[in-house]
C-alpha cells in the first residue's frame, strides 16, 4: 500500500530486476488500492483482531496463508526472496526446504518499528521475543541476509542472527537536479520533514523545536506523508500557531515522488527526527536535490549515516539541539550553499543500479550453494 516503505523498496526492486531480464512474481496480500499494482499470487486478507485500525494507518495489510497459492509460486521459483520476517515469510520457508528451493532475505524493519506503532516502548521483552521468532523462524534460514544499512547489521549480530549478512543499500535513483532549479525557499524559511506520522517518527520533536528557535516567525512547517498519529501531530502543530509561536500555517500532504522532489529543491532544510529507522531513503532523496538535512541520532536509526558533519546532527528527541541546528543554518545561508552541493554530490554513492547488481550476486550466490 501506498505510504509504506517496504512496499516502495519491493516496488522499486522488482522494476530494477525486471530491466536487468529477471523474472520476478510477488506472492503477497491482495492490493485494496485501486488501479494499485496487484501481486502475482494474490492472497486474502486476514484482519487482525484489536490492532487492524493501526496496522491499516501505517498501510500494512496482513495475509491469510493458503498453502496452496504459497506452493504454486515458491514452486515456480528458482529463489525465494523474503522482505519481512512474519507469518507468511515463515510459511514460505518452510515450503522452499520442502521443495528445495534457496532463500534469501532482506531485513526492512525493526521490531521496534511495530511496538512503537502499537504504543509499547522500545527495549521491552516483546523487541526481545519478536526478533528470536524472525531470526528462528525466517532470516537463519537464508543463504544470505540484505543489511540496508551497517547499524542493521551491528542489530542482527548484537540480537544473535547466524545467516551470513551483507550491507547493501536500498538505494535511489539518481536523478539531475534541473539547471534552472528554484532557489530554496527563505520567505518564509520552508523546512521539510517527509516521513509516515507515527510514533517512532518523532515528528513532534520538530514541533517541540520551534518553540525554542529564535526564527521560529520566519519557519514554514511542510510536513509530507500519512500515518497513525496524522490527526495528533496536526493538531500540535496547529497549536504552535494559536500560541503565536509561527506564523506560517504548517502544511500537511502526501504527495507523488516528483512533487517531493520539487518540494525538497525548493526547502532551506530537511530534517528528519526518527527514532527508529532501517534507512531512511527520504532523507537521502532530499539530501540528491541539495537540501541540507538535520537528522537525529539514534541507535535505532541508521539515517544518520547521511549527514557530512556534526552540524547535521542532533540528538534523538532534544527539541532545544534541534531548533540551535536550525537556526544556525538559517544564521549562515553561505555555509547552507556551499553544503549544498556537497550533499546532491554525496548521495551518488547509493546508485539504485549498483544495489541491483549486488543483490543479484546475492541471488547467484544462493543458486550455487
Amino acid at each position: 500500500m501506498r505510504g509504506n516503505g517496504v512496499s516502495s523498496a519491493v516496488t522499486s526492486l522488482r522494476s530494477r530486476l525486471i530491466g536487468e531480464g529477471i523474472d520476478v512474481r510477488l506472492l503477497a496480500c491482495e492490493n485494496p488500492e485501486e488501479g494499485g499494482m496487484q501481486p502475482d499470487y494474490p492472497l486474502p486478507h486476514f484482519v487482525f483482531p484489536i490492532f487492524e485500525p493501526i496496522i491499516k494507518a501505517n498501510g500494512y495489510r496482513y495475509p491469510k496463508l493458503p498453502k496452496s497459492v504459497i506452493r504454486e509460486a515458491v514452486s515456480w521459483a528458482d529463489v525465494v526472496h523474503l522482505m519481512e520476517g512474519f507469518p507468511l515469510q515463515a510459511t514460505t520457508v518452510k515450503m522452499a526446504k520442502e521443495l528445495n528451493k534457496p532463500c534469501v532475505g532482506t531485513y526492512h524493519i525493526f521490531t521496534e518499528n511495530i511496538t512503537a506503532n502499537l504504543g509499547l516502548s522500545d527495549g521491552t521483552i516483546i523487541n526481545k521475543l519478536v526478533n528470536i521468532w524472525w531470526r528462528s523462524s525466517v532470516y537463519n534460514h537464508c543463504a544470505s541476509v540484505q543489511c540496508p544499512t551497517e547499524t542493521v547489521k551491528r542489530h542482527l549480530v548484537e540480537n544473535g542472527y547466524s545467516a551470513p549478512l551483507r550491507v547493501i543499500s536500498n538505494g535511489i535513483v539518481l536523478h539531475d537536479v534541473p539547471t534552472d532549479a528554484e532557489e530554496p525557499q527563505t520567505s518564509p524559511y520552508r523546512i521539510l520533514c517527509i516521513g509516515r506520522l507515527s510514533n517512532e517518527k518523532s515528528q513532534k520533536t520538530l514541533i517541540k523545536a520551534m518553540r525554542h528557535s529564535a526564527h521560529a516567525h520566519e519557519i514554514a512547517l511542510h510536513f509530507a506523508g500519512n500515518g497513525p498519529k496524522a490527526k495528533k501531530i496536526m493538531k500540535a502543530a496547529q497549536r504552535l500557531v494559536k500560541d503565536g509561536v509561527v506564523t506560517h500555517e504548517p502544511v500537511f500532504g502526501f504527495y507523488s515522488a516528483e512533487e517531493l522532489r520539487a518540494l525538497a529543491r525548493t526547502s532551506y532544510l530537511y530534517v528528519h527526527c526518527a527514532r527508529t529507522e532501517v534507512e531512511g531513503l527520504s532523507c537521502l532523496e532530499a539530501i540528491q536535490q541539495g537540501t541540507v538535512p538535520v537528522i537525529a541520532q539514534s541507535k535505532l536509526s541508521a539515517t544518520h549515516q547521511f549527514a557530512l558533519d556534526e552540524r547535521s546532527l542532533f540528538p534523538v528527541n532534544d527539541a532545544k539541539a534541534l531548533a540551535e541546528k536550525i537556526d544556525w543554518w538559517i544564521e549562515h545561508p553561505a555555509e547552507r550553499k556551499a553544503m549544498s552541493k556537497r550533499y546532491a554530490e554525496s548521495a551518488k554513492r547509493y546508485d539504485i543500479s549498483e544495489s541491483t547488481r549486488q543483490i543479484i550476486t546475492m541471488y547467484e550466490e544462493a543458486l550455487q550453494r
